[in-house]
């Protein structure tokens, strides 16, 4: 007879592998917006790379709860100097681009 002792383990390990794939996608997808919102503007994206800041629960468009993760990056606009931006995910879509002070809403 299968318990629940027996699929816990098994569906903990589940959950686990879905939300490294889900964040590793959500990942990929904000180091996308954040070097074509340097590019846009010509700015220079440094360390070609982005670091999660926070994680927490938000709602979509359709009410549904998801994901909103918050991604820190570092772009320079005079080629001596470092600025930070930041990429706001809501499930696996950009909801918002910040770079230095200046809101770029993405929708």
């Amino acid at each position: 007879m299968i318990t629940l002792w027996d699929i816990l383990p098994v569906a903990l390990l589940a959950l686990m592998a879905w939300y490294w794939m889900d964040s590793l996608k959500a990942r990929e997808a904000a180091l996308q917006a954040a070097r074509s919102a340097c590019a846009l503007r010509s700015f220079q994206f440094l360390d070609d790379s982005v670091a999660t800041e926070r994680t927490h629960f938000g709602r979509n468009g359709n009410g549904q709860v998801v994901l909103r993760r918050v991604y820190r990056f570092e772009f320079s606009d005079t080629g001596d100097n470092r600025r930070p931006g930041s990429v706001v995910m809501l499930g696996r879509q950009v909801e918002v681009v910040q770079l230095a002070g200046v809101l770029e809403l993405v929708k």
